[in-house]
């Protein structure tokens, strides 16, 4: 079978390139391929409303079945892409078909790390699919002790959920404060004390030594100087690029689908979303992101440079996050060692505004319970990096 537009992943970048073709007028065929047997849907809810049980899971669904009808694509569902071959312009995949193309976008995101050693325990899981959210969930009804390998934002986002479903929550870290690679140590011990509020325990600056399984269902969890009560563990360890499929493509690979600024891989193949890695100019450097806003972003542009625009992508990181009563927004980022300055402190309000600043420029800017002040902080990175591009190409020429 052969596609004029093939997209291998059926989340939120892989749907809005076919969408965006749709949109900029392409009549050509499209034929998307996912290895989840759900239709297209959102992962942001799967640590808070679905999870919570808020949400039944047709309602995290990207698009009604309407929208995707009507966008007049091929939807294969619950097929894995296995290889790739540029030269052929061909994926095989694991049903046993190949699938030729014009053009291919690589969409294929993230797997989570898993560590082997606690396979098969009952009540140790991950979090990463919709399936996933579905089983925790039944997990944490009634879960007594939860205890949470991992202090990033999705480590604390399930944290505050099973606070809220009534659990005893503990994080478990190695770093000395939770979401540190992405706000930093000050906006950092901010979440900690939020959490603490809440009745979370940490053990920072700790390693998990093991998992204690009694009949085969985890008991607790061994961090060294004690073995922590646990019914339910939930590992959040980090994610890695879905590019297993693609190590004999000739493609390069690392940490990701490496791409040139216009996120092209080969001739011919893009990448958009998690698992691609592109340049940006602005950084003078290979990047990749992993957040919701980042993978339609870059959809939207792969789209239109299939259709021939030759766009450069070069966007300001953008994240969010909601835990308790609380919602987070991050432009930019928060380097390590960054001075971080606020612009506003409403604590009668619970709502505070800081800026990153490294290199003697403003990197980033971090909102609590401020998107207003976000929107308009945002412009400082902005220009920043103009002035930062700018500079580079002055000492250029």
């Amino acid at each position: 079978m052969r596609s004029d537009v093939l997209i291998v992943g059926a989340a939120a970048a892989g749907l809005t390139v076919a969408e965006t073709l749709r949109r900029k007028g392409f009549v050509g065929s499209i034929r998307m391929v996912g290895d989840e047997a759900h239709p297209p849907y959102d992962r942001p809810p799967l640590s808070k409303q679905v999870l919570a049980g808020e949400w039944e899971p047709a309602r995290a669904a990207l698009r009604s079945s309407e929208v995707i009808d009507a966008l007049d694509m091929r939807l294969d569902l619950g097929v894995k892409a296995t290889a790739l071959n540029v030269i052929d312009h061909t994926v095989a995949f694991d049903d046993g078909t190949v699938g030729e193309y014009g053009s291919l976008v690589i969409a294929t995101g993230l797997r989570p790390r898993q560590l082997p050693d606690w396979d098969g325990i009952h009540g140790v899981q991950s979090l990463h699919s919709l399936s996933d959210s579905l089983r925790l969930r039944e997990q944490l009804t009634g879960a007594r002790d939860v205890v949470i390998v991992g202090a990033g934002v999705l480590g604390c986002e399930m944290a505050a959920t099973a606070r809220k479903l009534g659990a005893k929550v503990t994080i478990v870290d190695p770093l000395p404060s939770p979401m540190l690679r992405v706000v930093g140590e000050a906006l950092g011990a901010r979440i900690r004390a939020l959490h603490e509020a809440h009745g979370v325990d940490f053990r920072l600056e700790t390693m998990v030594r093991d998992i204690i399984a009694d009949g085969g269902r985890v008991a607790g969890v061994d961090v060294g100087d004690e073995v922590i009560p646990a019914d339910t563990v939930v590992v959040s360890i980090g994610s890695s690029p879905a590019t297993g499929w693609l190590e004999s493509s000739g493609l390069e690979l690392a940490d990701g689908v490496v791409c040139d600024a216009h996120c092209r891989a080969a001739e011919d193949v893009y990448a958009a979303g998690d698992v691609a890695r592109w340049y940006d100019k602005h950084r003078d450097a290979h990047v990749r992101f992993e957040n919701r806003t980042n993978a339609s972003e870059q959809g939207m542009l792969v789209a239109r440079n299939i259709l021939g625009e030759e766009l450069e992508y070069t966007p300001i990181a953008y994240f969010w996050t909601d835990q308790y009563d609380v919602k987070i927004q991050v432009y930019g980022t928060v380097p390590d060692g960054a001075i971080v300055e606020t612009i506003d402190d409403e604590p009668e309000r619970n709502r505070f505004l800081v800026r990153a600043i490294s290199g003697g420029r403003v990197t980033g800017v971090v909102g609590w319970n401020n998107p207003r002040g976000v929107r308009m902080a945002r412009q400082e990175i902005v220009d920043a990096e103009l002035a930062s591009q700018e500079s580079r190409e002055t000492q250029v020429r």
